[in-house]
């Protein structure tokens, strides 16, 4: 049935709209605020006071007909179209309230904002994939890759689940788009046969999780109850949901990244002042949405008769809520079509919808869309799309879905990104035992069996420990595994009775099934090439010989190694190294004493590196026993900051940072990391004690007082590197310049 106004010009299927839905509904939004769209048969709501009059009485504009879809008699069955109606789009109160609360407990801020670092570690595992590849589908590659995986996690679905839930997404919204937008046949039981599978499919996992103290999503709808002490929602419902989760929590994210990168390329000030101040990525991922919503549109029944600017719109008749015009009304923003993330009130439009029905996973959106888009471009700062106007797009008024999105960057940004960002990796325990008396040793793997980034002996990990007051600590354990295996790493961890509480939350928290994050591996002990070698190693300090060893082995050179302990139970790995014989001498000091170092090192061995791991007092004893040794025979790697002995008190001097032009001054109680932090430089760190390597950097020019536990002396001398976490310029250098 006919209506007016109508708003001739207007075309939600045509170019224009798909290039820009806002602009497209500004040409019509003074003459025709509210007009009637034939095509969908539904009025069209532009302005932003009556869209927000439409989303905030439910009363009198129900959400009920947004899944009113039209089962198949073949799935009736086992799908009733009342089970379709119960999805969370498509409720009105006291439903759609109960339902909401107990969703809602998986969604928490709270929880989204603790879910970021496993966000930040995949999405740089993710770009490992492709980034020398210097181009690829964004959308495919990337954006819909973080968010599937993401929701996955959240789900707490394992891999061999994700084809099943990616079709889910695409297949949930064809079933919301035919209550507005017929599907014809083939594909429409092609649909509805996919989707009633994947559900079933879910219902099993629901059971599987009832009364689980789990927290995926999942297991926290499947094991809330009702006051009465049943479940508060039946099976069927539950994997319904996450069929709703699987497409809303992974299309329109994605999809808002990738329109944040066309925003960016047309407006490069903006993606200077992000990659420049980091913490505006929130507001560029604000402003993204604003200017172009993932969901143009959302929809309502009208329950009564009623009117709008002017026109009448009758009791039964769909209203479409235009919320990228609300987002761009002159009325209510100023400069609407400008792309500004500065400003005053960033979240104030309607991209999540407003009202009972604001969108469920915006704290998701928002924490996944700021950290993708942050770690992309510090990655990849040239990333340009190939063409802006490109508009490959499944065309569906209500929810236009950009299916690709072609993109480019210079190859040079991979190796500039390796000195200004810890690349992390979300992995999995997938084995604990215990190694000795007070040391567990930790076999990670990645969930999906994929292969980790290789590695050389001597290289470490930074591992992101959780600990029981919400903070993570970062702590760094020696590789001990096989270099050549790159489907796991392994760690081992002594329990430090006085130490600073991280390697205890590994103890206590840590078991087999736990997710973690942890760096790519570093290396400052690098094994170099020597006919012969002699390891010492103390306690712990043995694991990163253990590598060693191997590799000695392999290229064929002669090595023994001296390795003590407290005692003999205590001393990790012993029957890993049984298989050496005469090679490994064992001292625990309980048994035999300290190891003699004067006997071991006082005559020089030609042609043998001495390398060293272990509590300080050992390295001091090594040091000085090896002094009348050739330079550079003796390699140590410290657990601590070596001590430093300052004769005269710090003053202050200059540093400037030859990549920015940028200039600070360096405090005298202050180190130039500190310093430059402050500035808001891009600089990377972990240990911030000089015992790690994250923070070297190259000297322009300028002398250094190095006070690492890193660099050899013969490194030291040279004065090309600097650790800026704890070094200083040297006594009358006014002013260094750095690299980077």
């Amino acid at each position: 049935m006919g209506r007016c106004p109508v708003a001739h010009g207007f075309d939600a299927m045509g170019d224009e709209y798909y290039r820009d839905p806002a602009g497209h509904l500004a040409t019509v939004r003074d003459t025709s605020p509210v007009f009637w769209y034939p095509h969908l048969n539904a009025w069209i709501v532009t302005r932003r006071e009556d869209c927000l009059t439409v989303l905030s009485d439910w009363q009198t504009y129900s959400s009920a007909a947004n899944s009113a879809a039209d089962v198949p008699a073949k799935h009736r069955e086992v799908y009733p179209p009342d089970l379709v109606a119960k999805m969370i789009v498509g409720q009105d109160p006291p439903g759609h309230t109960e339902t909401r609360s107990v969703a809602q407990r998986g969604f928490v801020k709270e929880r989204m904002d603790r879910l970021q670092p496993e966000i930040e570690a995949r999405a740089h595992r993710i770009i490992d994939r492709f980034e020398n590849n210097g181009s690829a589908n964004l959308l495919e590659e990337y954006s819909l890759e973080l968010t599937t995986q993401t929701i996955m996690a959240l789900l707490g679905l394992g891999y061999e689940h994700e084809a099943m839930m990616r079709q889910l997404r695409d297949d949930l919204f064809a079933v919301l788009s035919s209550a507005h937008e017929p599907l014809p046949e083939p594909a429409r039981s092609e649909v509805w046969d996919r989707f009633v599978e994947a559900n079933l499919k879910l219902r099993a996992i629901v059971e599987e999780r009832r009364d689980s103290e789990a927290d995926d999503i999942i297991s926290v709808m499947a094991s809330a109850r009702a006051k009465d002490g049943s479940y508060a929602l039946p099976t069927p419902q539950i994997a319904l949901h996450v069929s709703e989760f699987a497409a809303a929590g992974t299309d329109t994210t994605a999809q808002a990244m990738t329109n944040a990168v066309l925003f960016l390329a047309r407006n490069p000030g903006a993606l200077e002042d992000a990659l420049a101040e980091p913490e505006l990525w929130p507001r560029v991922f604000e402003e993204t949405v604003r200017r172009r919503p993932s969901s143009t549109f959302t929809s309502r029944r009208a329950t009564r008769d009623v009117e709008l600017s002017g026109v009448r719109i009758p009791a039964g008749d769909m209203v479409w809520v235009a919320l990228a015009s609300a987002n761009t009304d002159p009325g209510h923003v100023e400069r609407p079509f400008e792309f500004d993330i500065h400003r005053p009130d960033p979240t104030d439009h309607l991209a999540f919808t407003a009202g009972r029905h604001t969108c469920l996973g915006n704290p998701l959106a928002r924490v996944q869309g700021a950290t993708g888009l942050r770690v992309l471009f510090e990655r990849l700062p040239s990333l340009r799309p190939d063409d802006t106007d490109a508009l490959d797009f499944l065309r569906m008024a209500l929810l236009p879905v950009r299916r690709s999105l072609r993109v480019r960057w210079d190859v040079a940004d991979v190796e500039r990104s390796r000195t200004r960002t810890v690349r992390t990796l979300n992995l999995e325990v997938t084995e604990r035992t215990e190694a000795s008396d007070g040391v567990v040793a930790l076999t990670l793997s990645h969930p999906d069996g994929g292969e980790l980034p290789p590695w050389k002996a001597g290289a470490h990990i930074d591992v992101h420990v959780p600990g029981g007051d919400r903070e993570v600590r970062v702590r760094q354990y020696s590789l001990c595994s096989d270099p050549e295996d790159r489907t796991s790493y392994r760690v081992g961890v002594l329990r430090e009775q006085d130490g600073r509480g991280g390697s205890a939350a590994v103890h206590d928290t840590l078991t087999a099934g736990s997710r973690v994050t942890v760096s790519w591996p570093r290396n400052n002990f690098r094994l170099l090439p020597s006919p012969r070698y002699l390891f010492i190693a103390g306690g712990i300090g043995v694991t990163p010989v253990l590598p060693m060893i191997r590799e000695a082995e392999r290229a064929g050179a002669e090595w023994e190694l001296v390795y003590g302990g407290r005692t003999r139970a205590s001393m990790a790995f012993r029957d890993e190294l049984a298989v050496h014989g005469g090679r490994v001498t064992v001292v625990p000091q309980d048994e035999l004493g300290l190891i003699d170092l004067p006997g071991l090192l006082g005559k020089v061995r030609e042609g043998t590196l001495v390398y060293a791991c272990g509590p300080e007092p050992l390295l001091r004893a090594v040091e000085e026993n090896t002094a009348h040794w050739p330079k550079n025979s003796l390699r140590l790697e410290r657990f601590a900051p070596k001590p430093v002995v300052r004769t005269v008190p710090d003053t202050p001097f200059e540093v400037e940072f030859a990549g920015s032009g940028t200039v600070v001054e360096v405090g005298a109680n202050e180190t130039i990391l500190e310093a430059a932090e402050k500035a808001g430089l891009p600089v990377v760190s972990s240990c911030k004690t000089g015992t790690c390597g994250t923070c070297e950097t190259p000297i322009v020019s300028g002398r250094a007082d190095h006070r690492d536990s890193i660099l050899t002396p013969s490194e030291q001398e040279a004065d090309r590197t600097m650790l800026i976490c704890v070094s200083r310029a040297a006594a009358g250098c006014p002013r260094l310049v750095l690299g980077g």
